[in-house]
């Protein structure tokens, strides 16, 4: 499907604005850490009382806190995954050859701005690993934004390792996360909020799903209603997502999202990691200039 590509606005987020990390709660603190590590290839940066924070070098990526009595929970709002950029299909393909190494289940899609795997965790944390072509290929000739789905050449991307050893260090320090893909009640509900109150530009809308992103990526932030419209957040004590974290370039965008969001009257809580704000469907996001 292609889109018109959309034009900068006086709210527009700086093009330097960025993920840093995603906070989940999860019920088996150390069968997600041998899960994460062994199978993803995080590396285990610190542990703070019940909380793991993993990363593939750099910075933060992932943070996992443990609640034994956390539950599951179906048709609700939520995550519906968080997606892990590489840096290229190299890398890609010994993330892939790791998975199935470990019998993991997998899906694929090739949404022509980029190859995606697709597969959760144990507890049913819907999870991407992904590589991006480069932006020249995501517009078409009248200069359109096309994003789809098709069929990923997966013997094409194991050929990358010819001649590679069997051995794997793990996630390449150059590892990002590279977008969220939330579950939302009402999908231009929450759209508008991203995009006229937090001031990401919209990619593209297909009714059931939208993609907003800063700086002309592809999508920072992905949302459908596949399974969650009209539905109601999830019980505090629950499996899955607490918040991702927006990290902006400085103080002072950071002021202009803060008095778009007050002036929307949204609640903004002053937290250790930065500002939170739920959005329409509850979700919860992290508003912040420093990804620790």
């Amino acid at each position: 499907m292609s889109f018109p590509k959309p034009q900068p606005r006086p709210i527009s987020l700086a093009a330097q604005t960025t993920l840093g990390h995603v906070r989940l709660t999860v019920p088996n603190l150390k069968r997600s850490l041998a899960f994460y590590q062994e199978v993803l290839g995080f590396r285990l940066q610190r542990m703070e009382k019940n909380a793991a924070h993993l990363g593939a070098g750099g910075a933060a990526l992932l943070v996992l806190d443990e609640n034994p009595d956390a539950k599951p929970q179906r048709f609700t709002t939520g995550l519906y995954h968080f997606a892990i950029l590489v840096p290229s299909r190299l890398e890609l393909a010994r993330a892939l050859r790791n998975f199935i190494q470990h019998d993991i289940e997998l899906g694929f899609g090739d949404h022509i701005v980029s190859e995606a795997i697709y597969f959760s965790d144990p507890d049913g944390n819907g999870i991407e690993v992904y590589r991006d072509r480069p932006r020249s290929e995501w517009y078409d000739k009248n200069g359109n934004f096309v994003m789809g789905t098709l069929p990923v050449d997966v013997r094409g991307v194991l050929r990358e390792l010819e001649n590679e050893s069997d051995a794997w260090a793990g996630l390449a320090r150059a590892t990002v996360l590279g977008h969220m893909h939330l579950k939302v009640a009402d999908v231009n509900r929450a759209a508008a909020f991203y995009r006229d109150v937090i001031g990401l530009d919209e990619m593209a809308n297909m009714g059931s799903a939208a993609f907003l992103s800063a700086g002309g990526y592809h999508h920072h932030l992905g949302m459908n209603n596949w399974e969650s419209a009209h539905a109601p957040a999830p019980p505090p004590d629950s499996v899955g997502l607490q918040y991702f974290t927006l990290v902006l370039p400085d103080a002072d965008e950071l002021a202009r999202v803060a008095t778009r969001v007050r002036a929307a009257e949204f609640i903004l809580q002053e937290t250790d990691a930065g500002l939170c704000v739920r959005d329409p469907s509850q979700n919860g996001m992290i508003l912040t200039t420093n990804n620790q």
